[in-house]
Parts: C-alpha cells; sequence; structure tokens
C-alpha cells in the first residue's frame, strides 16, 4: 500500500535548533506546510528561515516562549496547524500540553497525555514494566517522604544507591550516595533540582549498578496495540549522566539478547497501546542481564544511529501516523553496518565544560555519504545561554563498528567552528581511547578515564579542525564577509567579535 498523500498538511513546530530543523526539512520532503514557533532569541536561526511560515512566541526565557503552553497552543490555533510536533525537551513530556493540543483539535505528534502521565513518570512507569513481566531494578516502591524515608530504603536496599527525580530525563535531579552520611545533603540537592528541572521535586531511589551499560531499544506503536522494536542503541559513553557518544547497535549485543530486550520493550509499551515513537531503556550487566531504567515518551537525540543502520525515516514515521493514522511497516531484521553519533556542544573543557556562548562566526562541518551532520546554527547566528549548548550532532555509518568510529574521527577533524568553543577535541579523544575503540565501555567510563581532562594547554586556538583548509574558510569568513550573514561585514575588523584572539596570540580574557 503507498503512503498516504500529506501535501498541504500543516505542521507547527514546537521547538528549536537542529531538531526544528530536522522536522521542517522533513516537513518539505513530505509536502507538508511547516511552521516555525520561536522566540526573539531564534528569529534568525535556520529552522526559521527554511520554515514555510513562522510565529513569534515571545521573549528569550524559554518559559517566556517555548514552555509556555497557552502561547504554543494559541499559535498553533490561530495558524490552522493540523498537527505539533514537539522534538524532544521543552514540552515533549508534558502530558498537560499533549492534552491541551489535541482538545485544540490538533494532533499531537507523540503518544497520548494518559500514556506521557503513566510512562513519563519513572515510579509509575516502573510499577508497569514490573506488571509487563519486564525485570527492574532493586528499588524505592514509590516517592520517597523525605530524607529520612531515603535512608531507610537505602539500608534495605544496599548502599551505594541511586537517587533520581521521578519526573523528566536528562540526569537532572540525580545524585549518587555511597554512604547513610551523605543522603540528607543529597536529598536536598536533588530535590531542588528536579524542582527547577521539572516542576516536581519527588524522588524515588535505586540500587547503584556498577559496572553497567546504558543500552535503550526504540520503539514505535500505531496507538491500537502493535509495536515494532527498531533494536537497540548503545549510550553509556555519559558524563554526569548525560549522554555524549551513542552508536548502534552496541558491541555488547548479541542476537539473542538483542531478541530479549526488544521483547520486553514491545512488552511494556503493548500494554498501553503506545503510540508514535519512544525509547525503553535499560541497566545491562556483565553478565547479560538487564532492568528496566526508565522510559522516554518522544524521539530521542540519538535517533539518527538508529536510521542509520536500518535505512528508516523516523520523523516521516511520526508524522505519517499522526496526520494520516498510518503505521511505517519498518524492515525486519539485524542493523545493516554502524553507526556512531558524536554530541557535538557549544562548552569549555578546559574550565570543567561550562558552557561557551556568543556569536558563531564561521563553521564548516563534514556531510555527505556515510557523514551526515544534524545541526540548527549557521555562520551569524548566536549560541544562547537561554537554551541548552548542543550544536549539533555528527552521525557517521560504517560497515563494520572500526569503520564507523574512524569515520567519526576524520569528520572531527574536519570540523570548524569559530567562535564559541566546543566540545570537538574531547570527542576526539574520547574514541582515539583503547577501551572504546575495543567497544570496553560502561557508565562510568567517562568518570574514571576522562576525569579532570582539559584537552591539553587552554589557550590553544581550539576553534578548528587539523584541515589548512578549513583553517582558509574561517579565516576568509572573518576577513571577507564570506558566509552565513555576513558577520564580518557588521564589524569590520574581526578584533571587534573576537577579543580573545591576536595575531600574535591568544589574548587575556
Amino acid at each position: 500500500m503507498s503512503p498516504a498523500s500529506l501535501a498541504g498538511k500543516r505542521v507547527l513546530v514546537a521547538n528549536r535548533g537542529e531538531i526544528a530543523l530536522r522536522v521542517v526539512r522533513t516537513c518539505r520532503a513530505l509536502g507538508c506546510v511547516s511552521i516555525a514557533a520561536h522566540s526573539d532569541a531564534d528569529a534568525d536561526m535556520p529552522f526559521v528561515r527554511e520554515a514555510d511560515e513562522r510565529v513569534r512566541l515571545g521573549p528569550a526565557p524559554a518559559r517566556e516562549s517555548y514552555l509556555d503552553i497557552a502561547r504554543v497552543v494559541e499559535a498553533a490555533r490561530n495558524l490552522r496547524a493540523d498537527a505539533v510536533h514537539p522534538g524532544y525537551g521543552f514540552l515533549s513530556e508534558n502530558a498537560d500540553f499533549a492534552e491541551t493540543v489535541e482538545a485544540a483539535g490538533i494532533a499531537f505528534v507523540g503518544p497520548t497525555a494518559e500514556q506521557i502521565r503513566l510512562l513519563g513518570n519513572k515510579v509509575r512507569a516502573k510499577e508497569a514494566a514490573e506488571k509487563a513481566g519486564v525485570p527492574v531494578n532493586r528499588g524505592s516502591p514509590g516517592r520517597l517522604a523525605d530524607a529520612a524515608a531515603a535512608a531507610v530504603e537505602a539500608d534495605r536496599i544496599g548502599y551505594p544507591v541511586l537517587l533520581k527525580a521521578a519526573a523528566g530525563g536528562g540526569g537532572r535531579g540525580m545524585r549518587i550516595v555511597a554512604a547513610g552520611e551523605e543522603m540528607e545533603a543529597a536529598f536536598r540537592a536533588s530535590s531542588a533540582e528536579a524542582l527547577a528541572s521539572f516542576g516536581r521535586a519527588d524522588l524515588f531511589l535505586e540500587r547503584l549498578l556498577r559496572p553497567a551499560r546504558h543500552v535503550e531499544v526504540q520503539v514505535f506503536g500505531d496507538g491500537k496495540g502493535e509495536v515494532a522494536a527498531l533494536g537497540e542503541r548503545e549510550c553509556s559513553v555519559q558524563r554526569r549522566h548525560q549522554k555524549v557518544i551513542e552508536e548502534a547497535p552496541s558491541p555488547a549485543v548479541d542476537p539473542g539478547l538483542r531478541k530479549r530486550l526488544s521483547e520486553a520493550a514491545i512488552a511494556l509499551a503493548a500494554t498501553v497501546d503506545y503510540r508514535g515513537a519512544g525509547t525503553v531503556e535499560f541497566l545491562l550487566g556483565p553478565d547479560g542481564s538487564f532492568f528496566f531504567l526508565e522510559m522516554n515518551c518522544r524521539l530521542q537525540v540519538e535517533h539518527p544511529v538508529t536510521e542509520a543502520v536500518l535505512g528508516v525515516d523516523l520523523v516521516a514515521a511520526q508524522l505519517r501516523l499522526a496526520l494520516a493514522g498510518e503505521m511505517t511497516a519498518f524492515p525486519p531484521g539485524e542493523p545493516r553496518g554502524w553507526a556512531v553519533e558524536c554530541r557535538l556542544n557549544a562548552e569549555d573543557p578546559a574550565r570543567d565544560f561550562v558552557p561557551s556562548t556568543g556569536r558563531i562566526l564561521a563553521l564548516e562541518v563534514p556531510h555527505g555519504g556515510a557523514v551526515r551532520f544534524d545541526g540548527g546554527f549557521a555562520p551569524g547566528t548566536e549560541v544562547s545561554p537561554h537554551y541548552d549548548s548542543l550544536l549539533g550532532k555528527l552521525v557517521c555509518w560504517g560497515a563494520t563498528r572500526e569503520e564507523a568510529v574512524a569515520r567519526s574521527r576524520e569528520a572531527l577533524d574536519r570540523l570548524v567552528v569559530l567562535g564559541p568553543r566546543t566540545n570537538a577535541r574531547f570527542l576526539g579523544a574520547v574514541l582515539d581511547h583503547p577501551e572504546f575503540r575495543a567497544g570496553r565501555i560502561s557508565t562510568t567510563f567517562l568518570d574514571e578515564t576522562f576525569a579532570g581532562w582539559t584537552g591539553g594547554n587552554e589557550d590553544e586556538d581550539e576553534a578548528a579542525g587539523s584541515d589548512p583548509s578549513s583553517l582558509a574558510a574561517a579565516v576568509a569568513f572573518l576577513l571577507e564577509g564570506e558566509g552565513g550573514n555576513g558577520a564580518a561585514a557588521e564589524n569590520p575588523t574581526p578584533w571587534a567579535t573576537l577579543p580573545g584572539w591576536r595575531t600574535a596570540g591568544r589574548a587575556g580574557a
């Protein structure tokens, strides 16, 4: 059966950056009309420029723009949107948002509000996983009333334990507690961070498994009980519980284990007639045992590696389901080849990875063939302090893991970002490490191996890769105003926009 036509369907993109640009471009390929909802800070970003239509949400702070449910839904209603795509982050796992969108007669590109309320809460999701027969880690039976209650549960389970926020994700509200005397301070810090990040301070705890891998299974449901599992991703390379490098498939998963992981993920999603794209995350032990971690009721940042090894388009599948009720016929069988994703962030490794902001003066990214770069910025655009530091995702495919890693390393060397500092050198160092090359990684790999890493001399120029032609392109941009929005033309001297650069070396702060 040929796919239903989506021509003329109107999709409001309720997000920003690289995921918003990805949705805009997929809309164009499907014949949909894309509507970019943006803050004042993002008015000139690529996702806004490339969209068919655009609408202002409000000022730069996310709570006054991207996180304002009333403003987003009003914009969708006024512009006659047929669907709202929330991307990831912001309101993507907000049940009230999903409910409000659909109450306005607009399709929400994601699961139902009821599914988000159940599976988006880690305590309730764990209970659902147990009922579905999915292995779960030992932990507290529900939310913890206070630090004293947490200490009682930790004594029962056994230290070390992991305090976790019941809502949200991304490692926020998470603390390792190694002994009883640490509990009160850790509980206070976790609950405060959870409240600030998700609007709820609810915590629970689990036994800390070490060593362990973080492996997740991509699922896609039709909302009527049919669920497809699209293989696993390896997400163990994390810094402070934030994923840094992901790959598909996992070097620790063979076909038999893949089948068991997939069956467990399907069992959980099928129990609630899950709709759309979602991810079931597991902790994988050295002996092949695995335990349910959480379920993300949205598209994941790392979804491109699954697309690369299966030859699918998950965003297109989301839109077809939301706009036409059509479930994509995903390919069965094992993944083809290997894919690695490196998250390029605007941050300074020499200063404990503090976010780095400012104008991007030059940007040169490798792409084409087996190399893909999903980015959201262009020369002349600003990395704002109001949002996260993700600049883009470098995704490289190879026939083998070794080839995919080597291609990723080569692509990083050809990458140029002039302006904010980035973690490009750090990514290269991780890819070069013998333990990573051998696939011997766990969730503590970065913390144990790269603690205190600064990349050498912090005064070295780290804005560009080693390719001389890339440096030449950056210089051409600065001196001639080439590339993007003409930043150099607006600032005739490069020293007006690069306070840390001089011909004789790097200037003082």
